[in-house]
């Protein structure tokens, strides 16, 4: 796979032949600069602790031409992330993580099996795309849609021709209400019990998963199998009845695909996508007053009048002064901006214009109390948790010690990378919208290009 010219990521995450309107990538596998599987490795004990300090600086080592941009090799990317986004302790030893994984694959299946029991639908490899029951929890009693939702049950379909009778294969397992049998004999009375609030907003998200996932990713040869389809579908099923506060909002799925793409196992896929959504499913929580991610859309609206007020000015001019352009940008960090392949390594490299700087975001915003911290919040059932003193400052990722040495000065929350990022882009593009764009549709129009230049000095 190594090449002097650099592997293209197309060549790792394949797009079908069809599919001839997808961006090229423009990030290349370097031997040499692209963190390898030996030299990551090579940073574990032989007990299994990780030095990720060792680790991070290896991926945040600038270098000095344009096209020598670091990154993880796609066959440990999975490895890396569940460090950097707080699955695994580095501190940990290769027999404590194997056993910490086996117990979150057997919590996974415990959750899976009980979303089964809810809608067999789940684990049967298939999807929903259609709502099943209405929002009193009562089944549609379209036979289509049974058919669809339940395929192993038999289930009377009436008619007016010769095939009076015939009948549709659907689950037996149903755990909602049911239609009564043709000779009028009621079902039995538990099938008829009202279902539980929670149960019944659940279900009614499973279609919604179901459209969202058949249009993620479409052109991966990955996403040609069924199989896979459906493993996207299980794991955002999961995670809606879980997280009983958030649930499911459009745009996970453009989050999570990575992970079941990274991942052979489910269970560790949901994990891996689980901990990354303790970072942004502030950005999914959404009221009757605001949405979540808006706190992000206004603080792009101060840094960007602060870094080019002409552009500003005219984007409040065009009626884009609440900067709603971006929030896909935000909502699924560049995700459907790029191709697959480019927008895994726009999450792992900020390149800065003057000095061709790489960085992991992950690895930037790395803190290595992730891990206990999320931890004692599952242990505890609280909103917040004490973390441990760090034993040195070389633990934590470039953006997170900016953030530590500027809390005194600024007690708020730091601000997400991703809002420097789409920043940024606009900053780059400032004389394309000044000159072409008479609206927010020419707004969204101008092409990003496939890097992010001019990124702030604070790293």
């Amino acid at each position: 796979m190594w090449r002097d010219s650099g592997v293209p990521t197309d060549d790792v995450y394949a797009v079908r032949p069809e599919c001839v309107d997808v961006p090229k990538t423009r990030f290349k596998i370097k031997a040499g600069k692209t963190l390898s599987a030996r030299r990551w490795q090579a940073a574990f004990s032989p007990e299994g602790y990780l030095d990720i300090g060792k680790t991070l600086s290896r991926i945040q080592r600038g270098v000095g031409t344009f096209s020598s941009w670091l990154g993880i090799h796609p066959s440990i990317r999975g490895e890396v992330w569940e460090f950097l986004l707080g699955c695994y302790d580095p501190l940990s030893t290769f027999d404590e993580r194997e056993q910490l994984r086996q117990q979150r694959r057997q919590q996974y299946a415990k959750w899976k099996e009980e979303c089964r029991q809810m809608d067999p639908v789940v684990g049967s490899g298939r999807i929903i795309t259609a709502p099943t029951i209405t929002e009193d929890g009562l089944p549609i009693q379209d036979p289509i849609v049974q058919m669809e939702a339940n395929p192993m049950k038999v289930v009377p379909v009436n008619s007016d021709d010769d095939h009076e009778g015939q009948e549709l294969q659907t689950s037996d397992r149903l755990n909602t209400a049911d239609m009564n049998s043709s000779d009028g004999v009621e079902k039995e009375p538990q099938n008829h019990a009202p279902l539980d609030k929670k149960v019944i907003q659940w279900k009614l998200t499973l279609h919604q998963i179901g459209l969202d996932v058949v249009r993620t990713d479409r052109t991966l040869v990955f996403y040609e199998k069924q199989e896979n389809l459906s493993k996207l579908w299980d794991v955002l099923a999961v995670y809606a009845w879980i997280d009983k506060d958030v649930g499911y909002g459009q745009g996970m799925s453009d989050l999570c695909s990575p992970m079941v793409i990274l991942f052979e196992d489910e269970g560790d896929a949901f994990w891996c996508f689980e901990r990354l959504m303790r970072r942004l499913r502030g950005n999914f929580r959404c009221t009757e007053r605001s949405v979540g991610v808006e706190n992000q859309l206004h603080s792009l609206a101060s840094v960007t009048q602060v870094i080019d007020p002409k552009l500003h000015q005219h984007l409040e001019a065009l009626g884009g002064g609440d900067y709603l352009f971006a929030f896909r940008m935000l909502m699924v960090l560049f995700r459907r901006e790029f191709s697959f392949g480019d927008s895994l390594f726009l999450w792992e490299v900020l390149i800065q214009r003057t000095q061709y700087f790489s960085a992991m975001m992950w690895a930037l915003e790395y803190d290595p109390d992730a891990f206990s911290v999320y931890e004692e919040l599952d242990s505890n059932e609280k909103g917040e948790g004490s973390k441990a003193k760090a034993k040195s400052i070389r633990q934590f990722g470039k953006f997170e010690r900016e953030n530590m040495r500027n809390k005194s000065k600024n007690p708020d929350a730091p601000l997400p990378i991703s809002v420097f990022l789409v920043a940024s882009v606009l900053k780059t593009k400032s004389a394309k919208l000044l000159q072409e764009a008479r609206g927010l549709d020419d707004v969204v129009k101008v092409r990003i290009s496939p890097y992010i230049p001019g990124l702030f000095r604070m790293f």
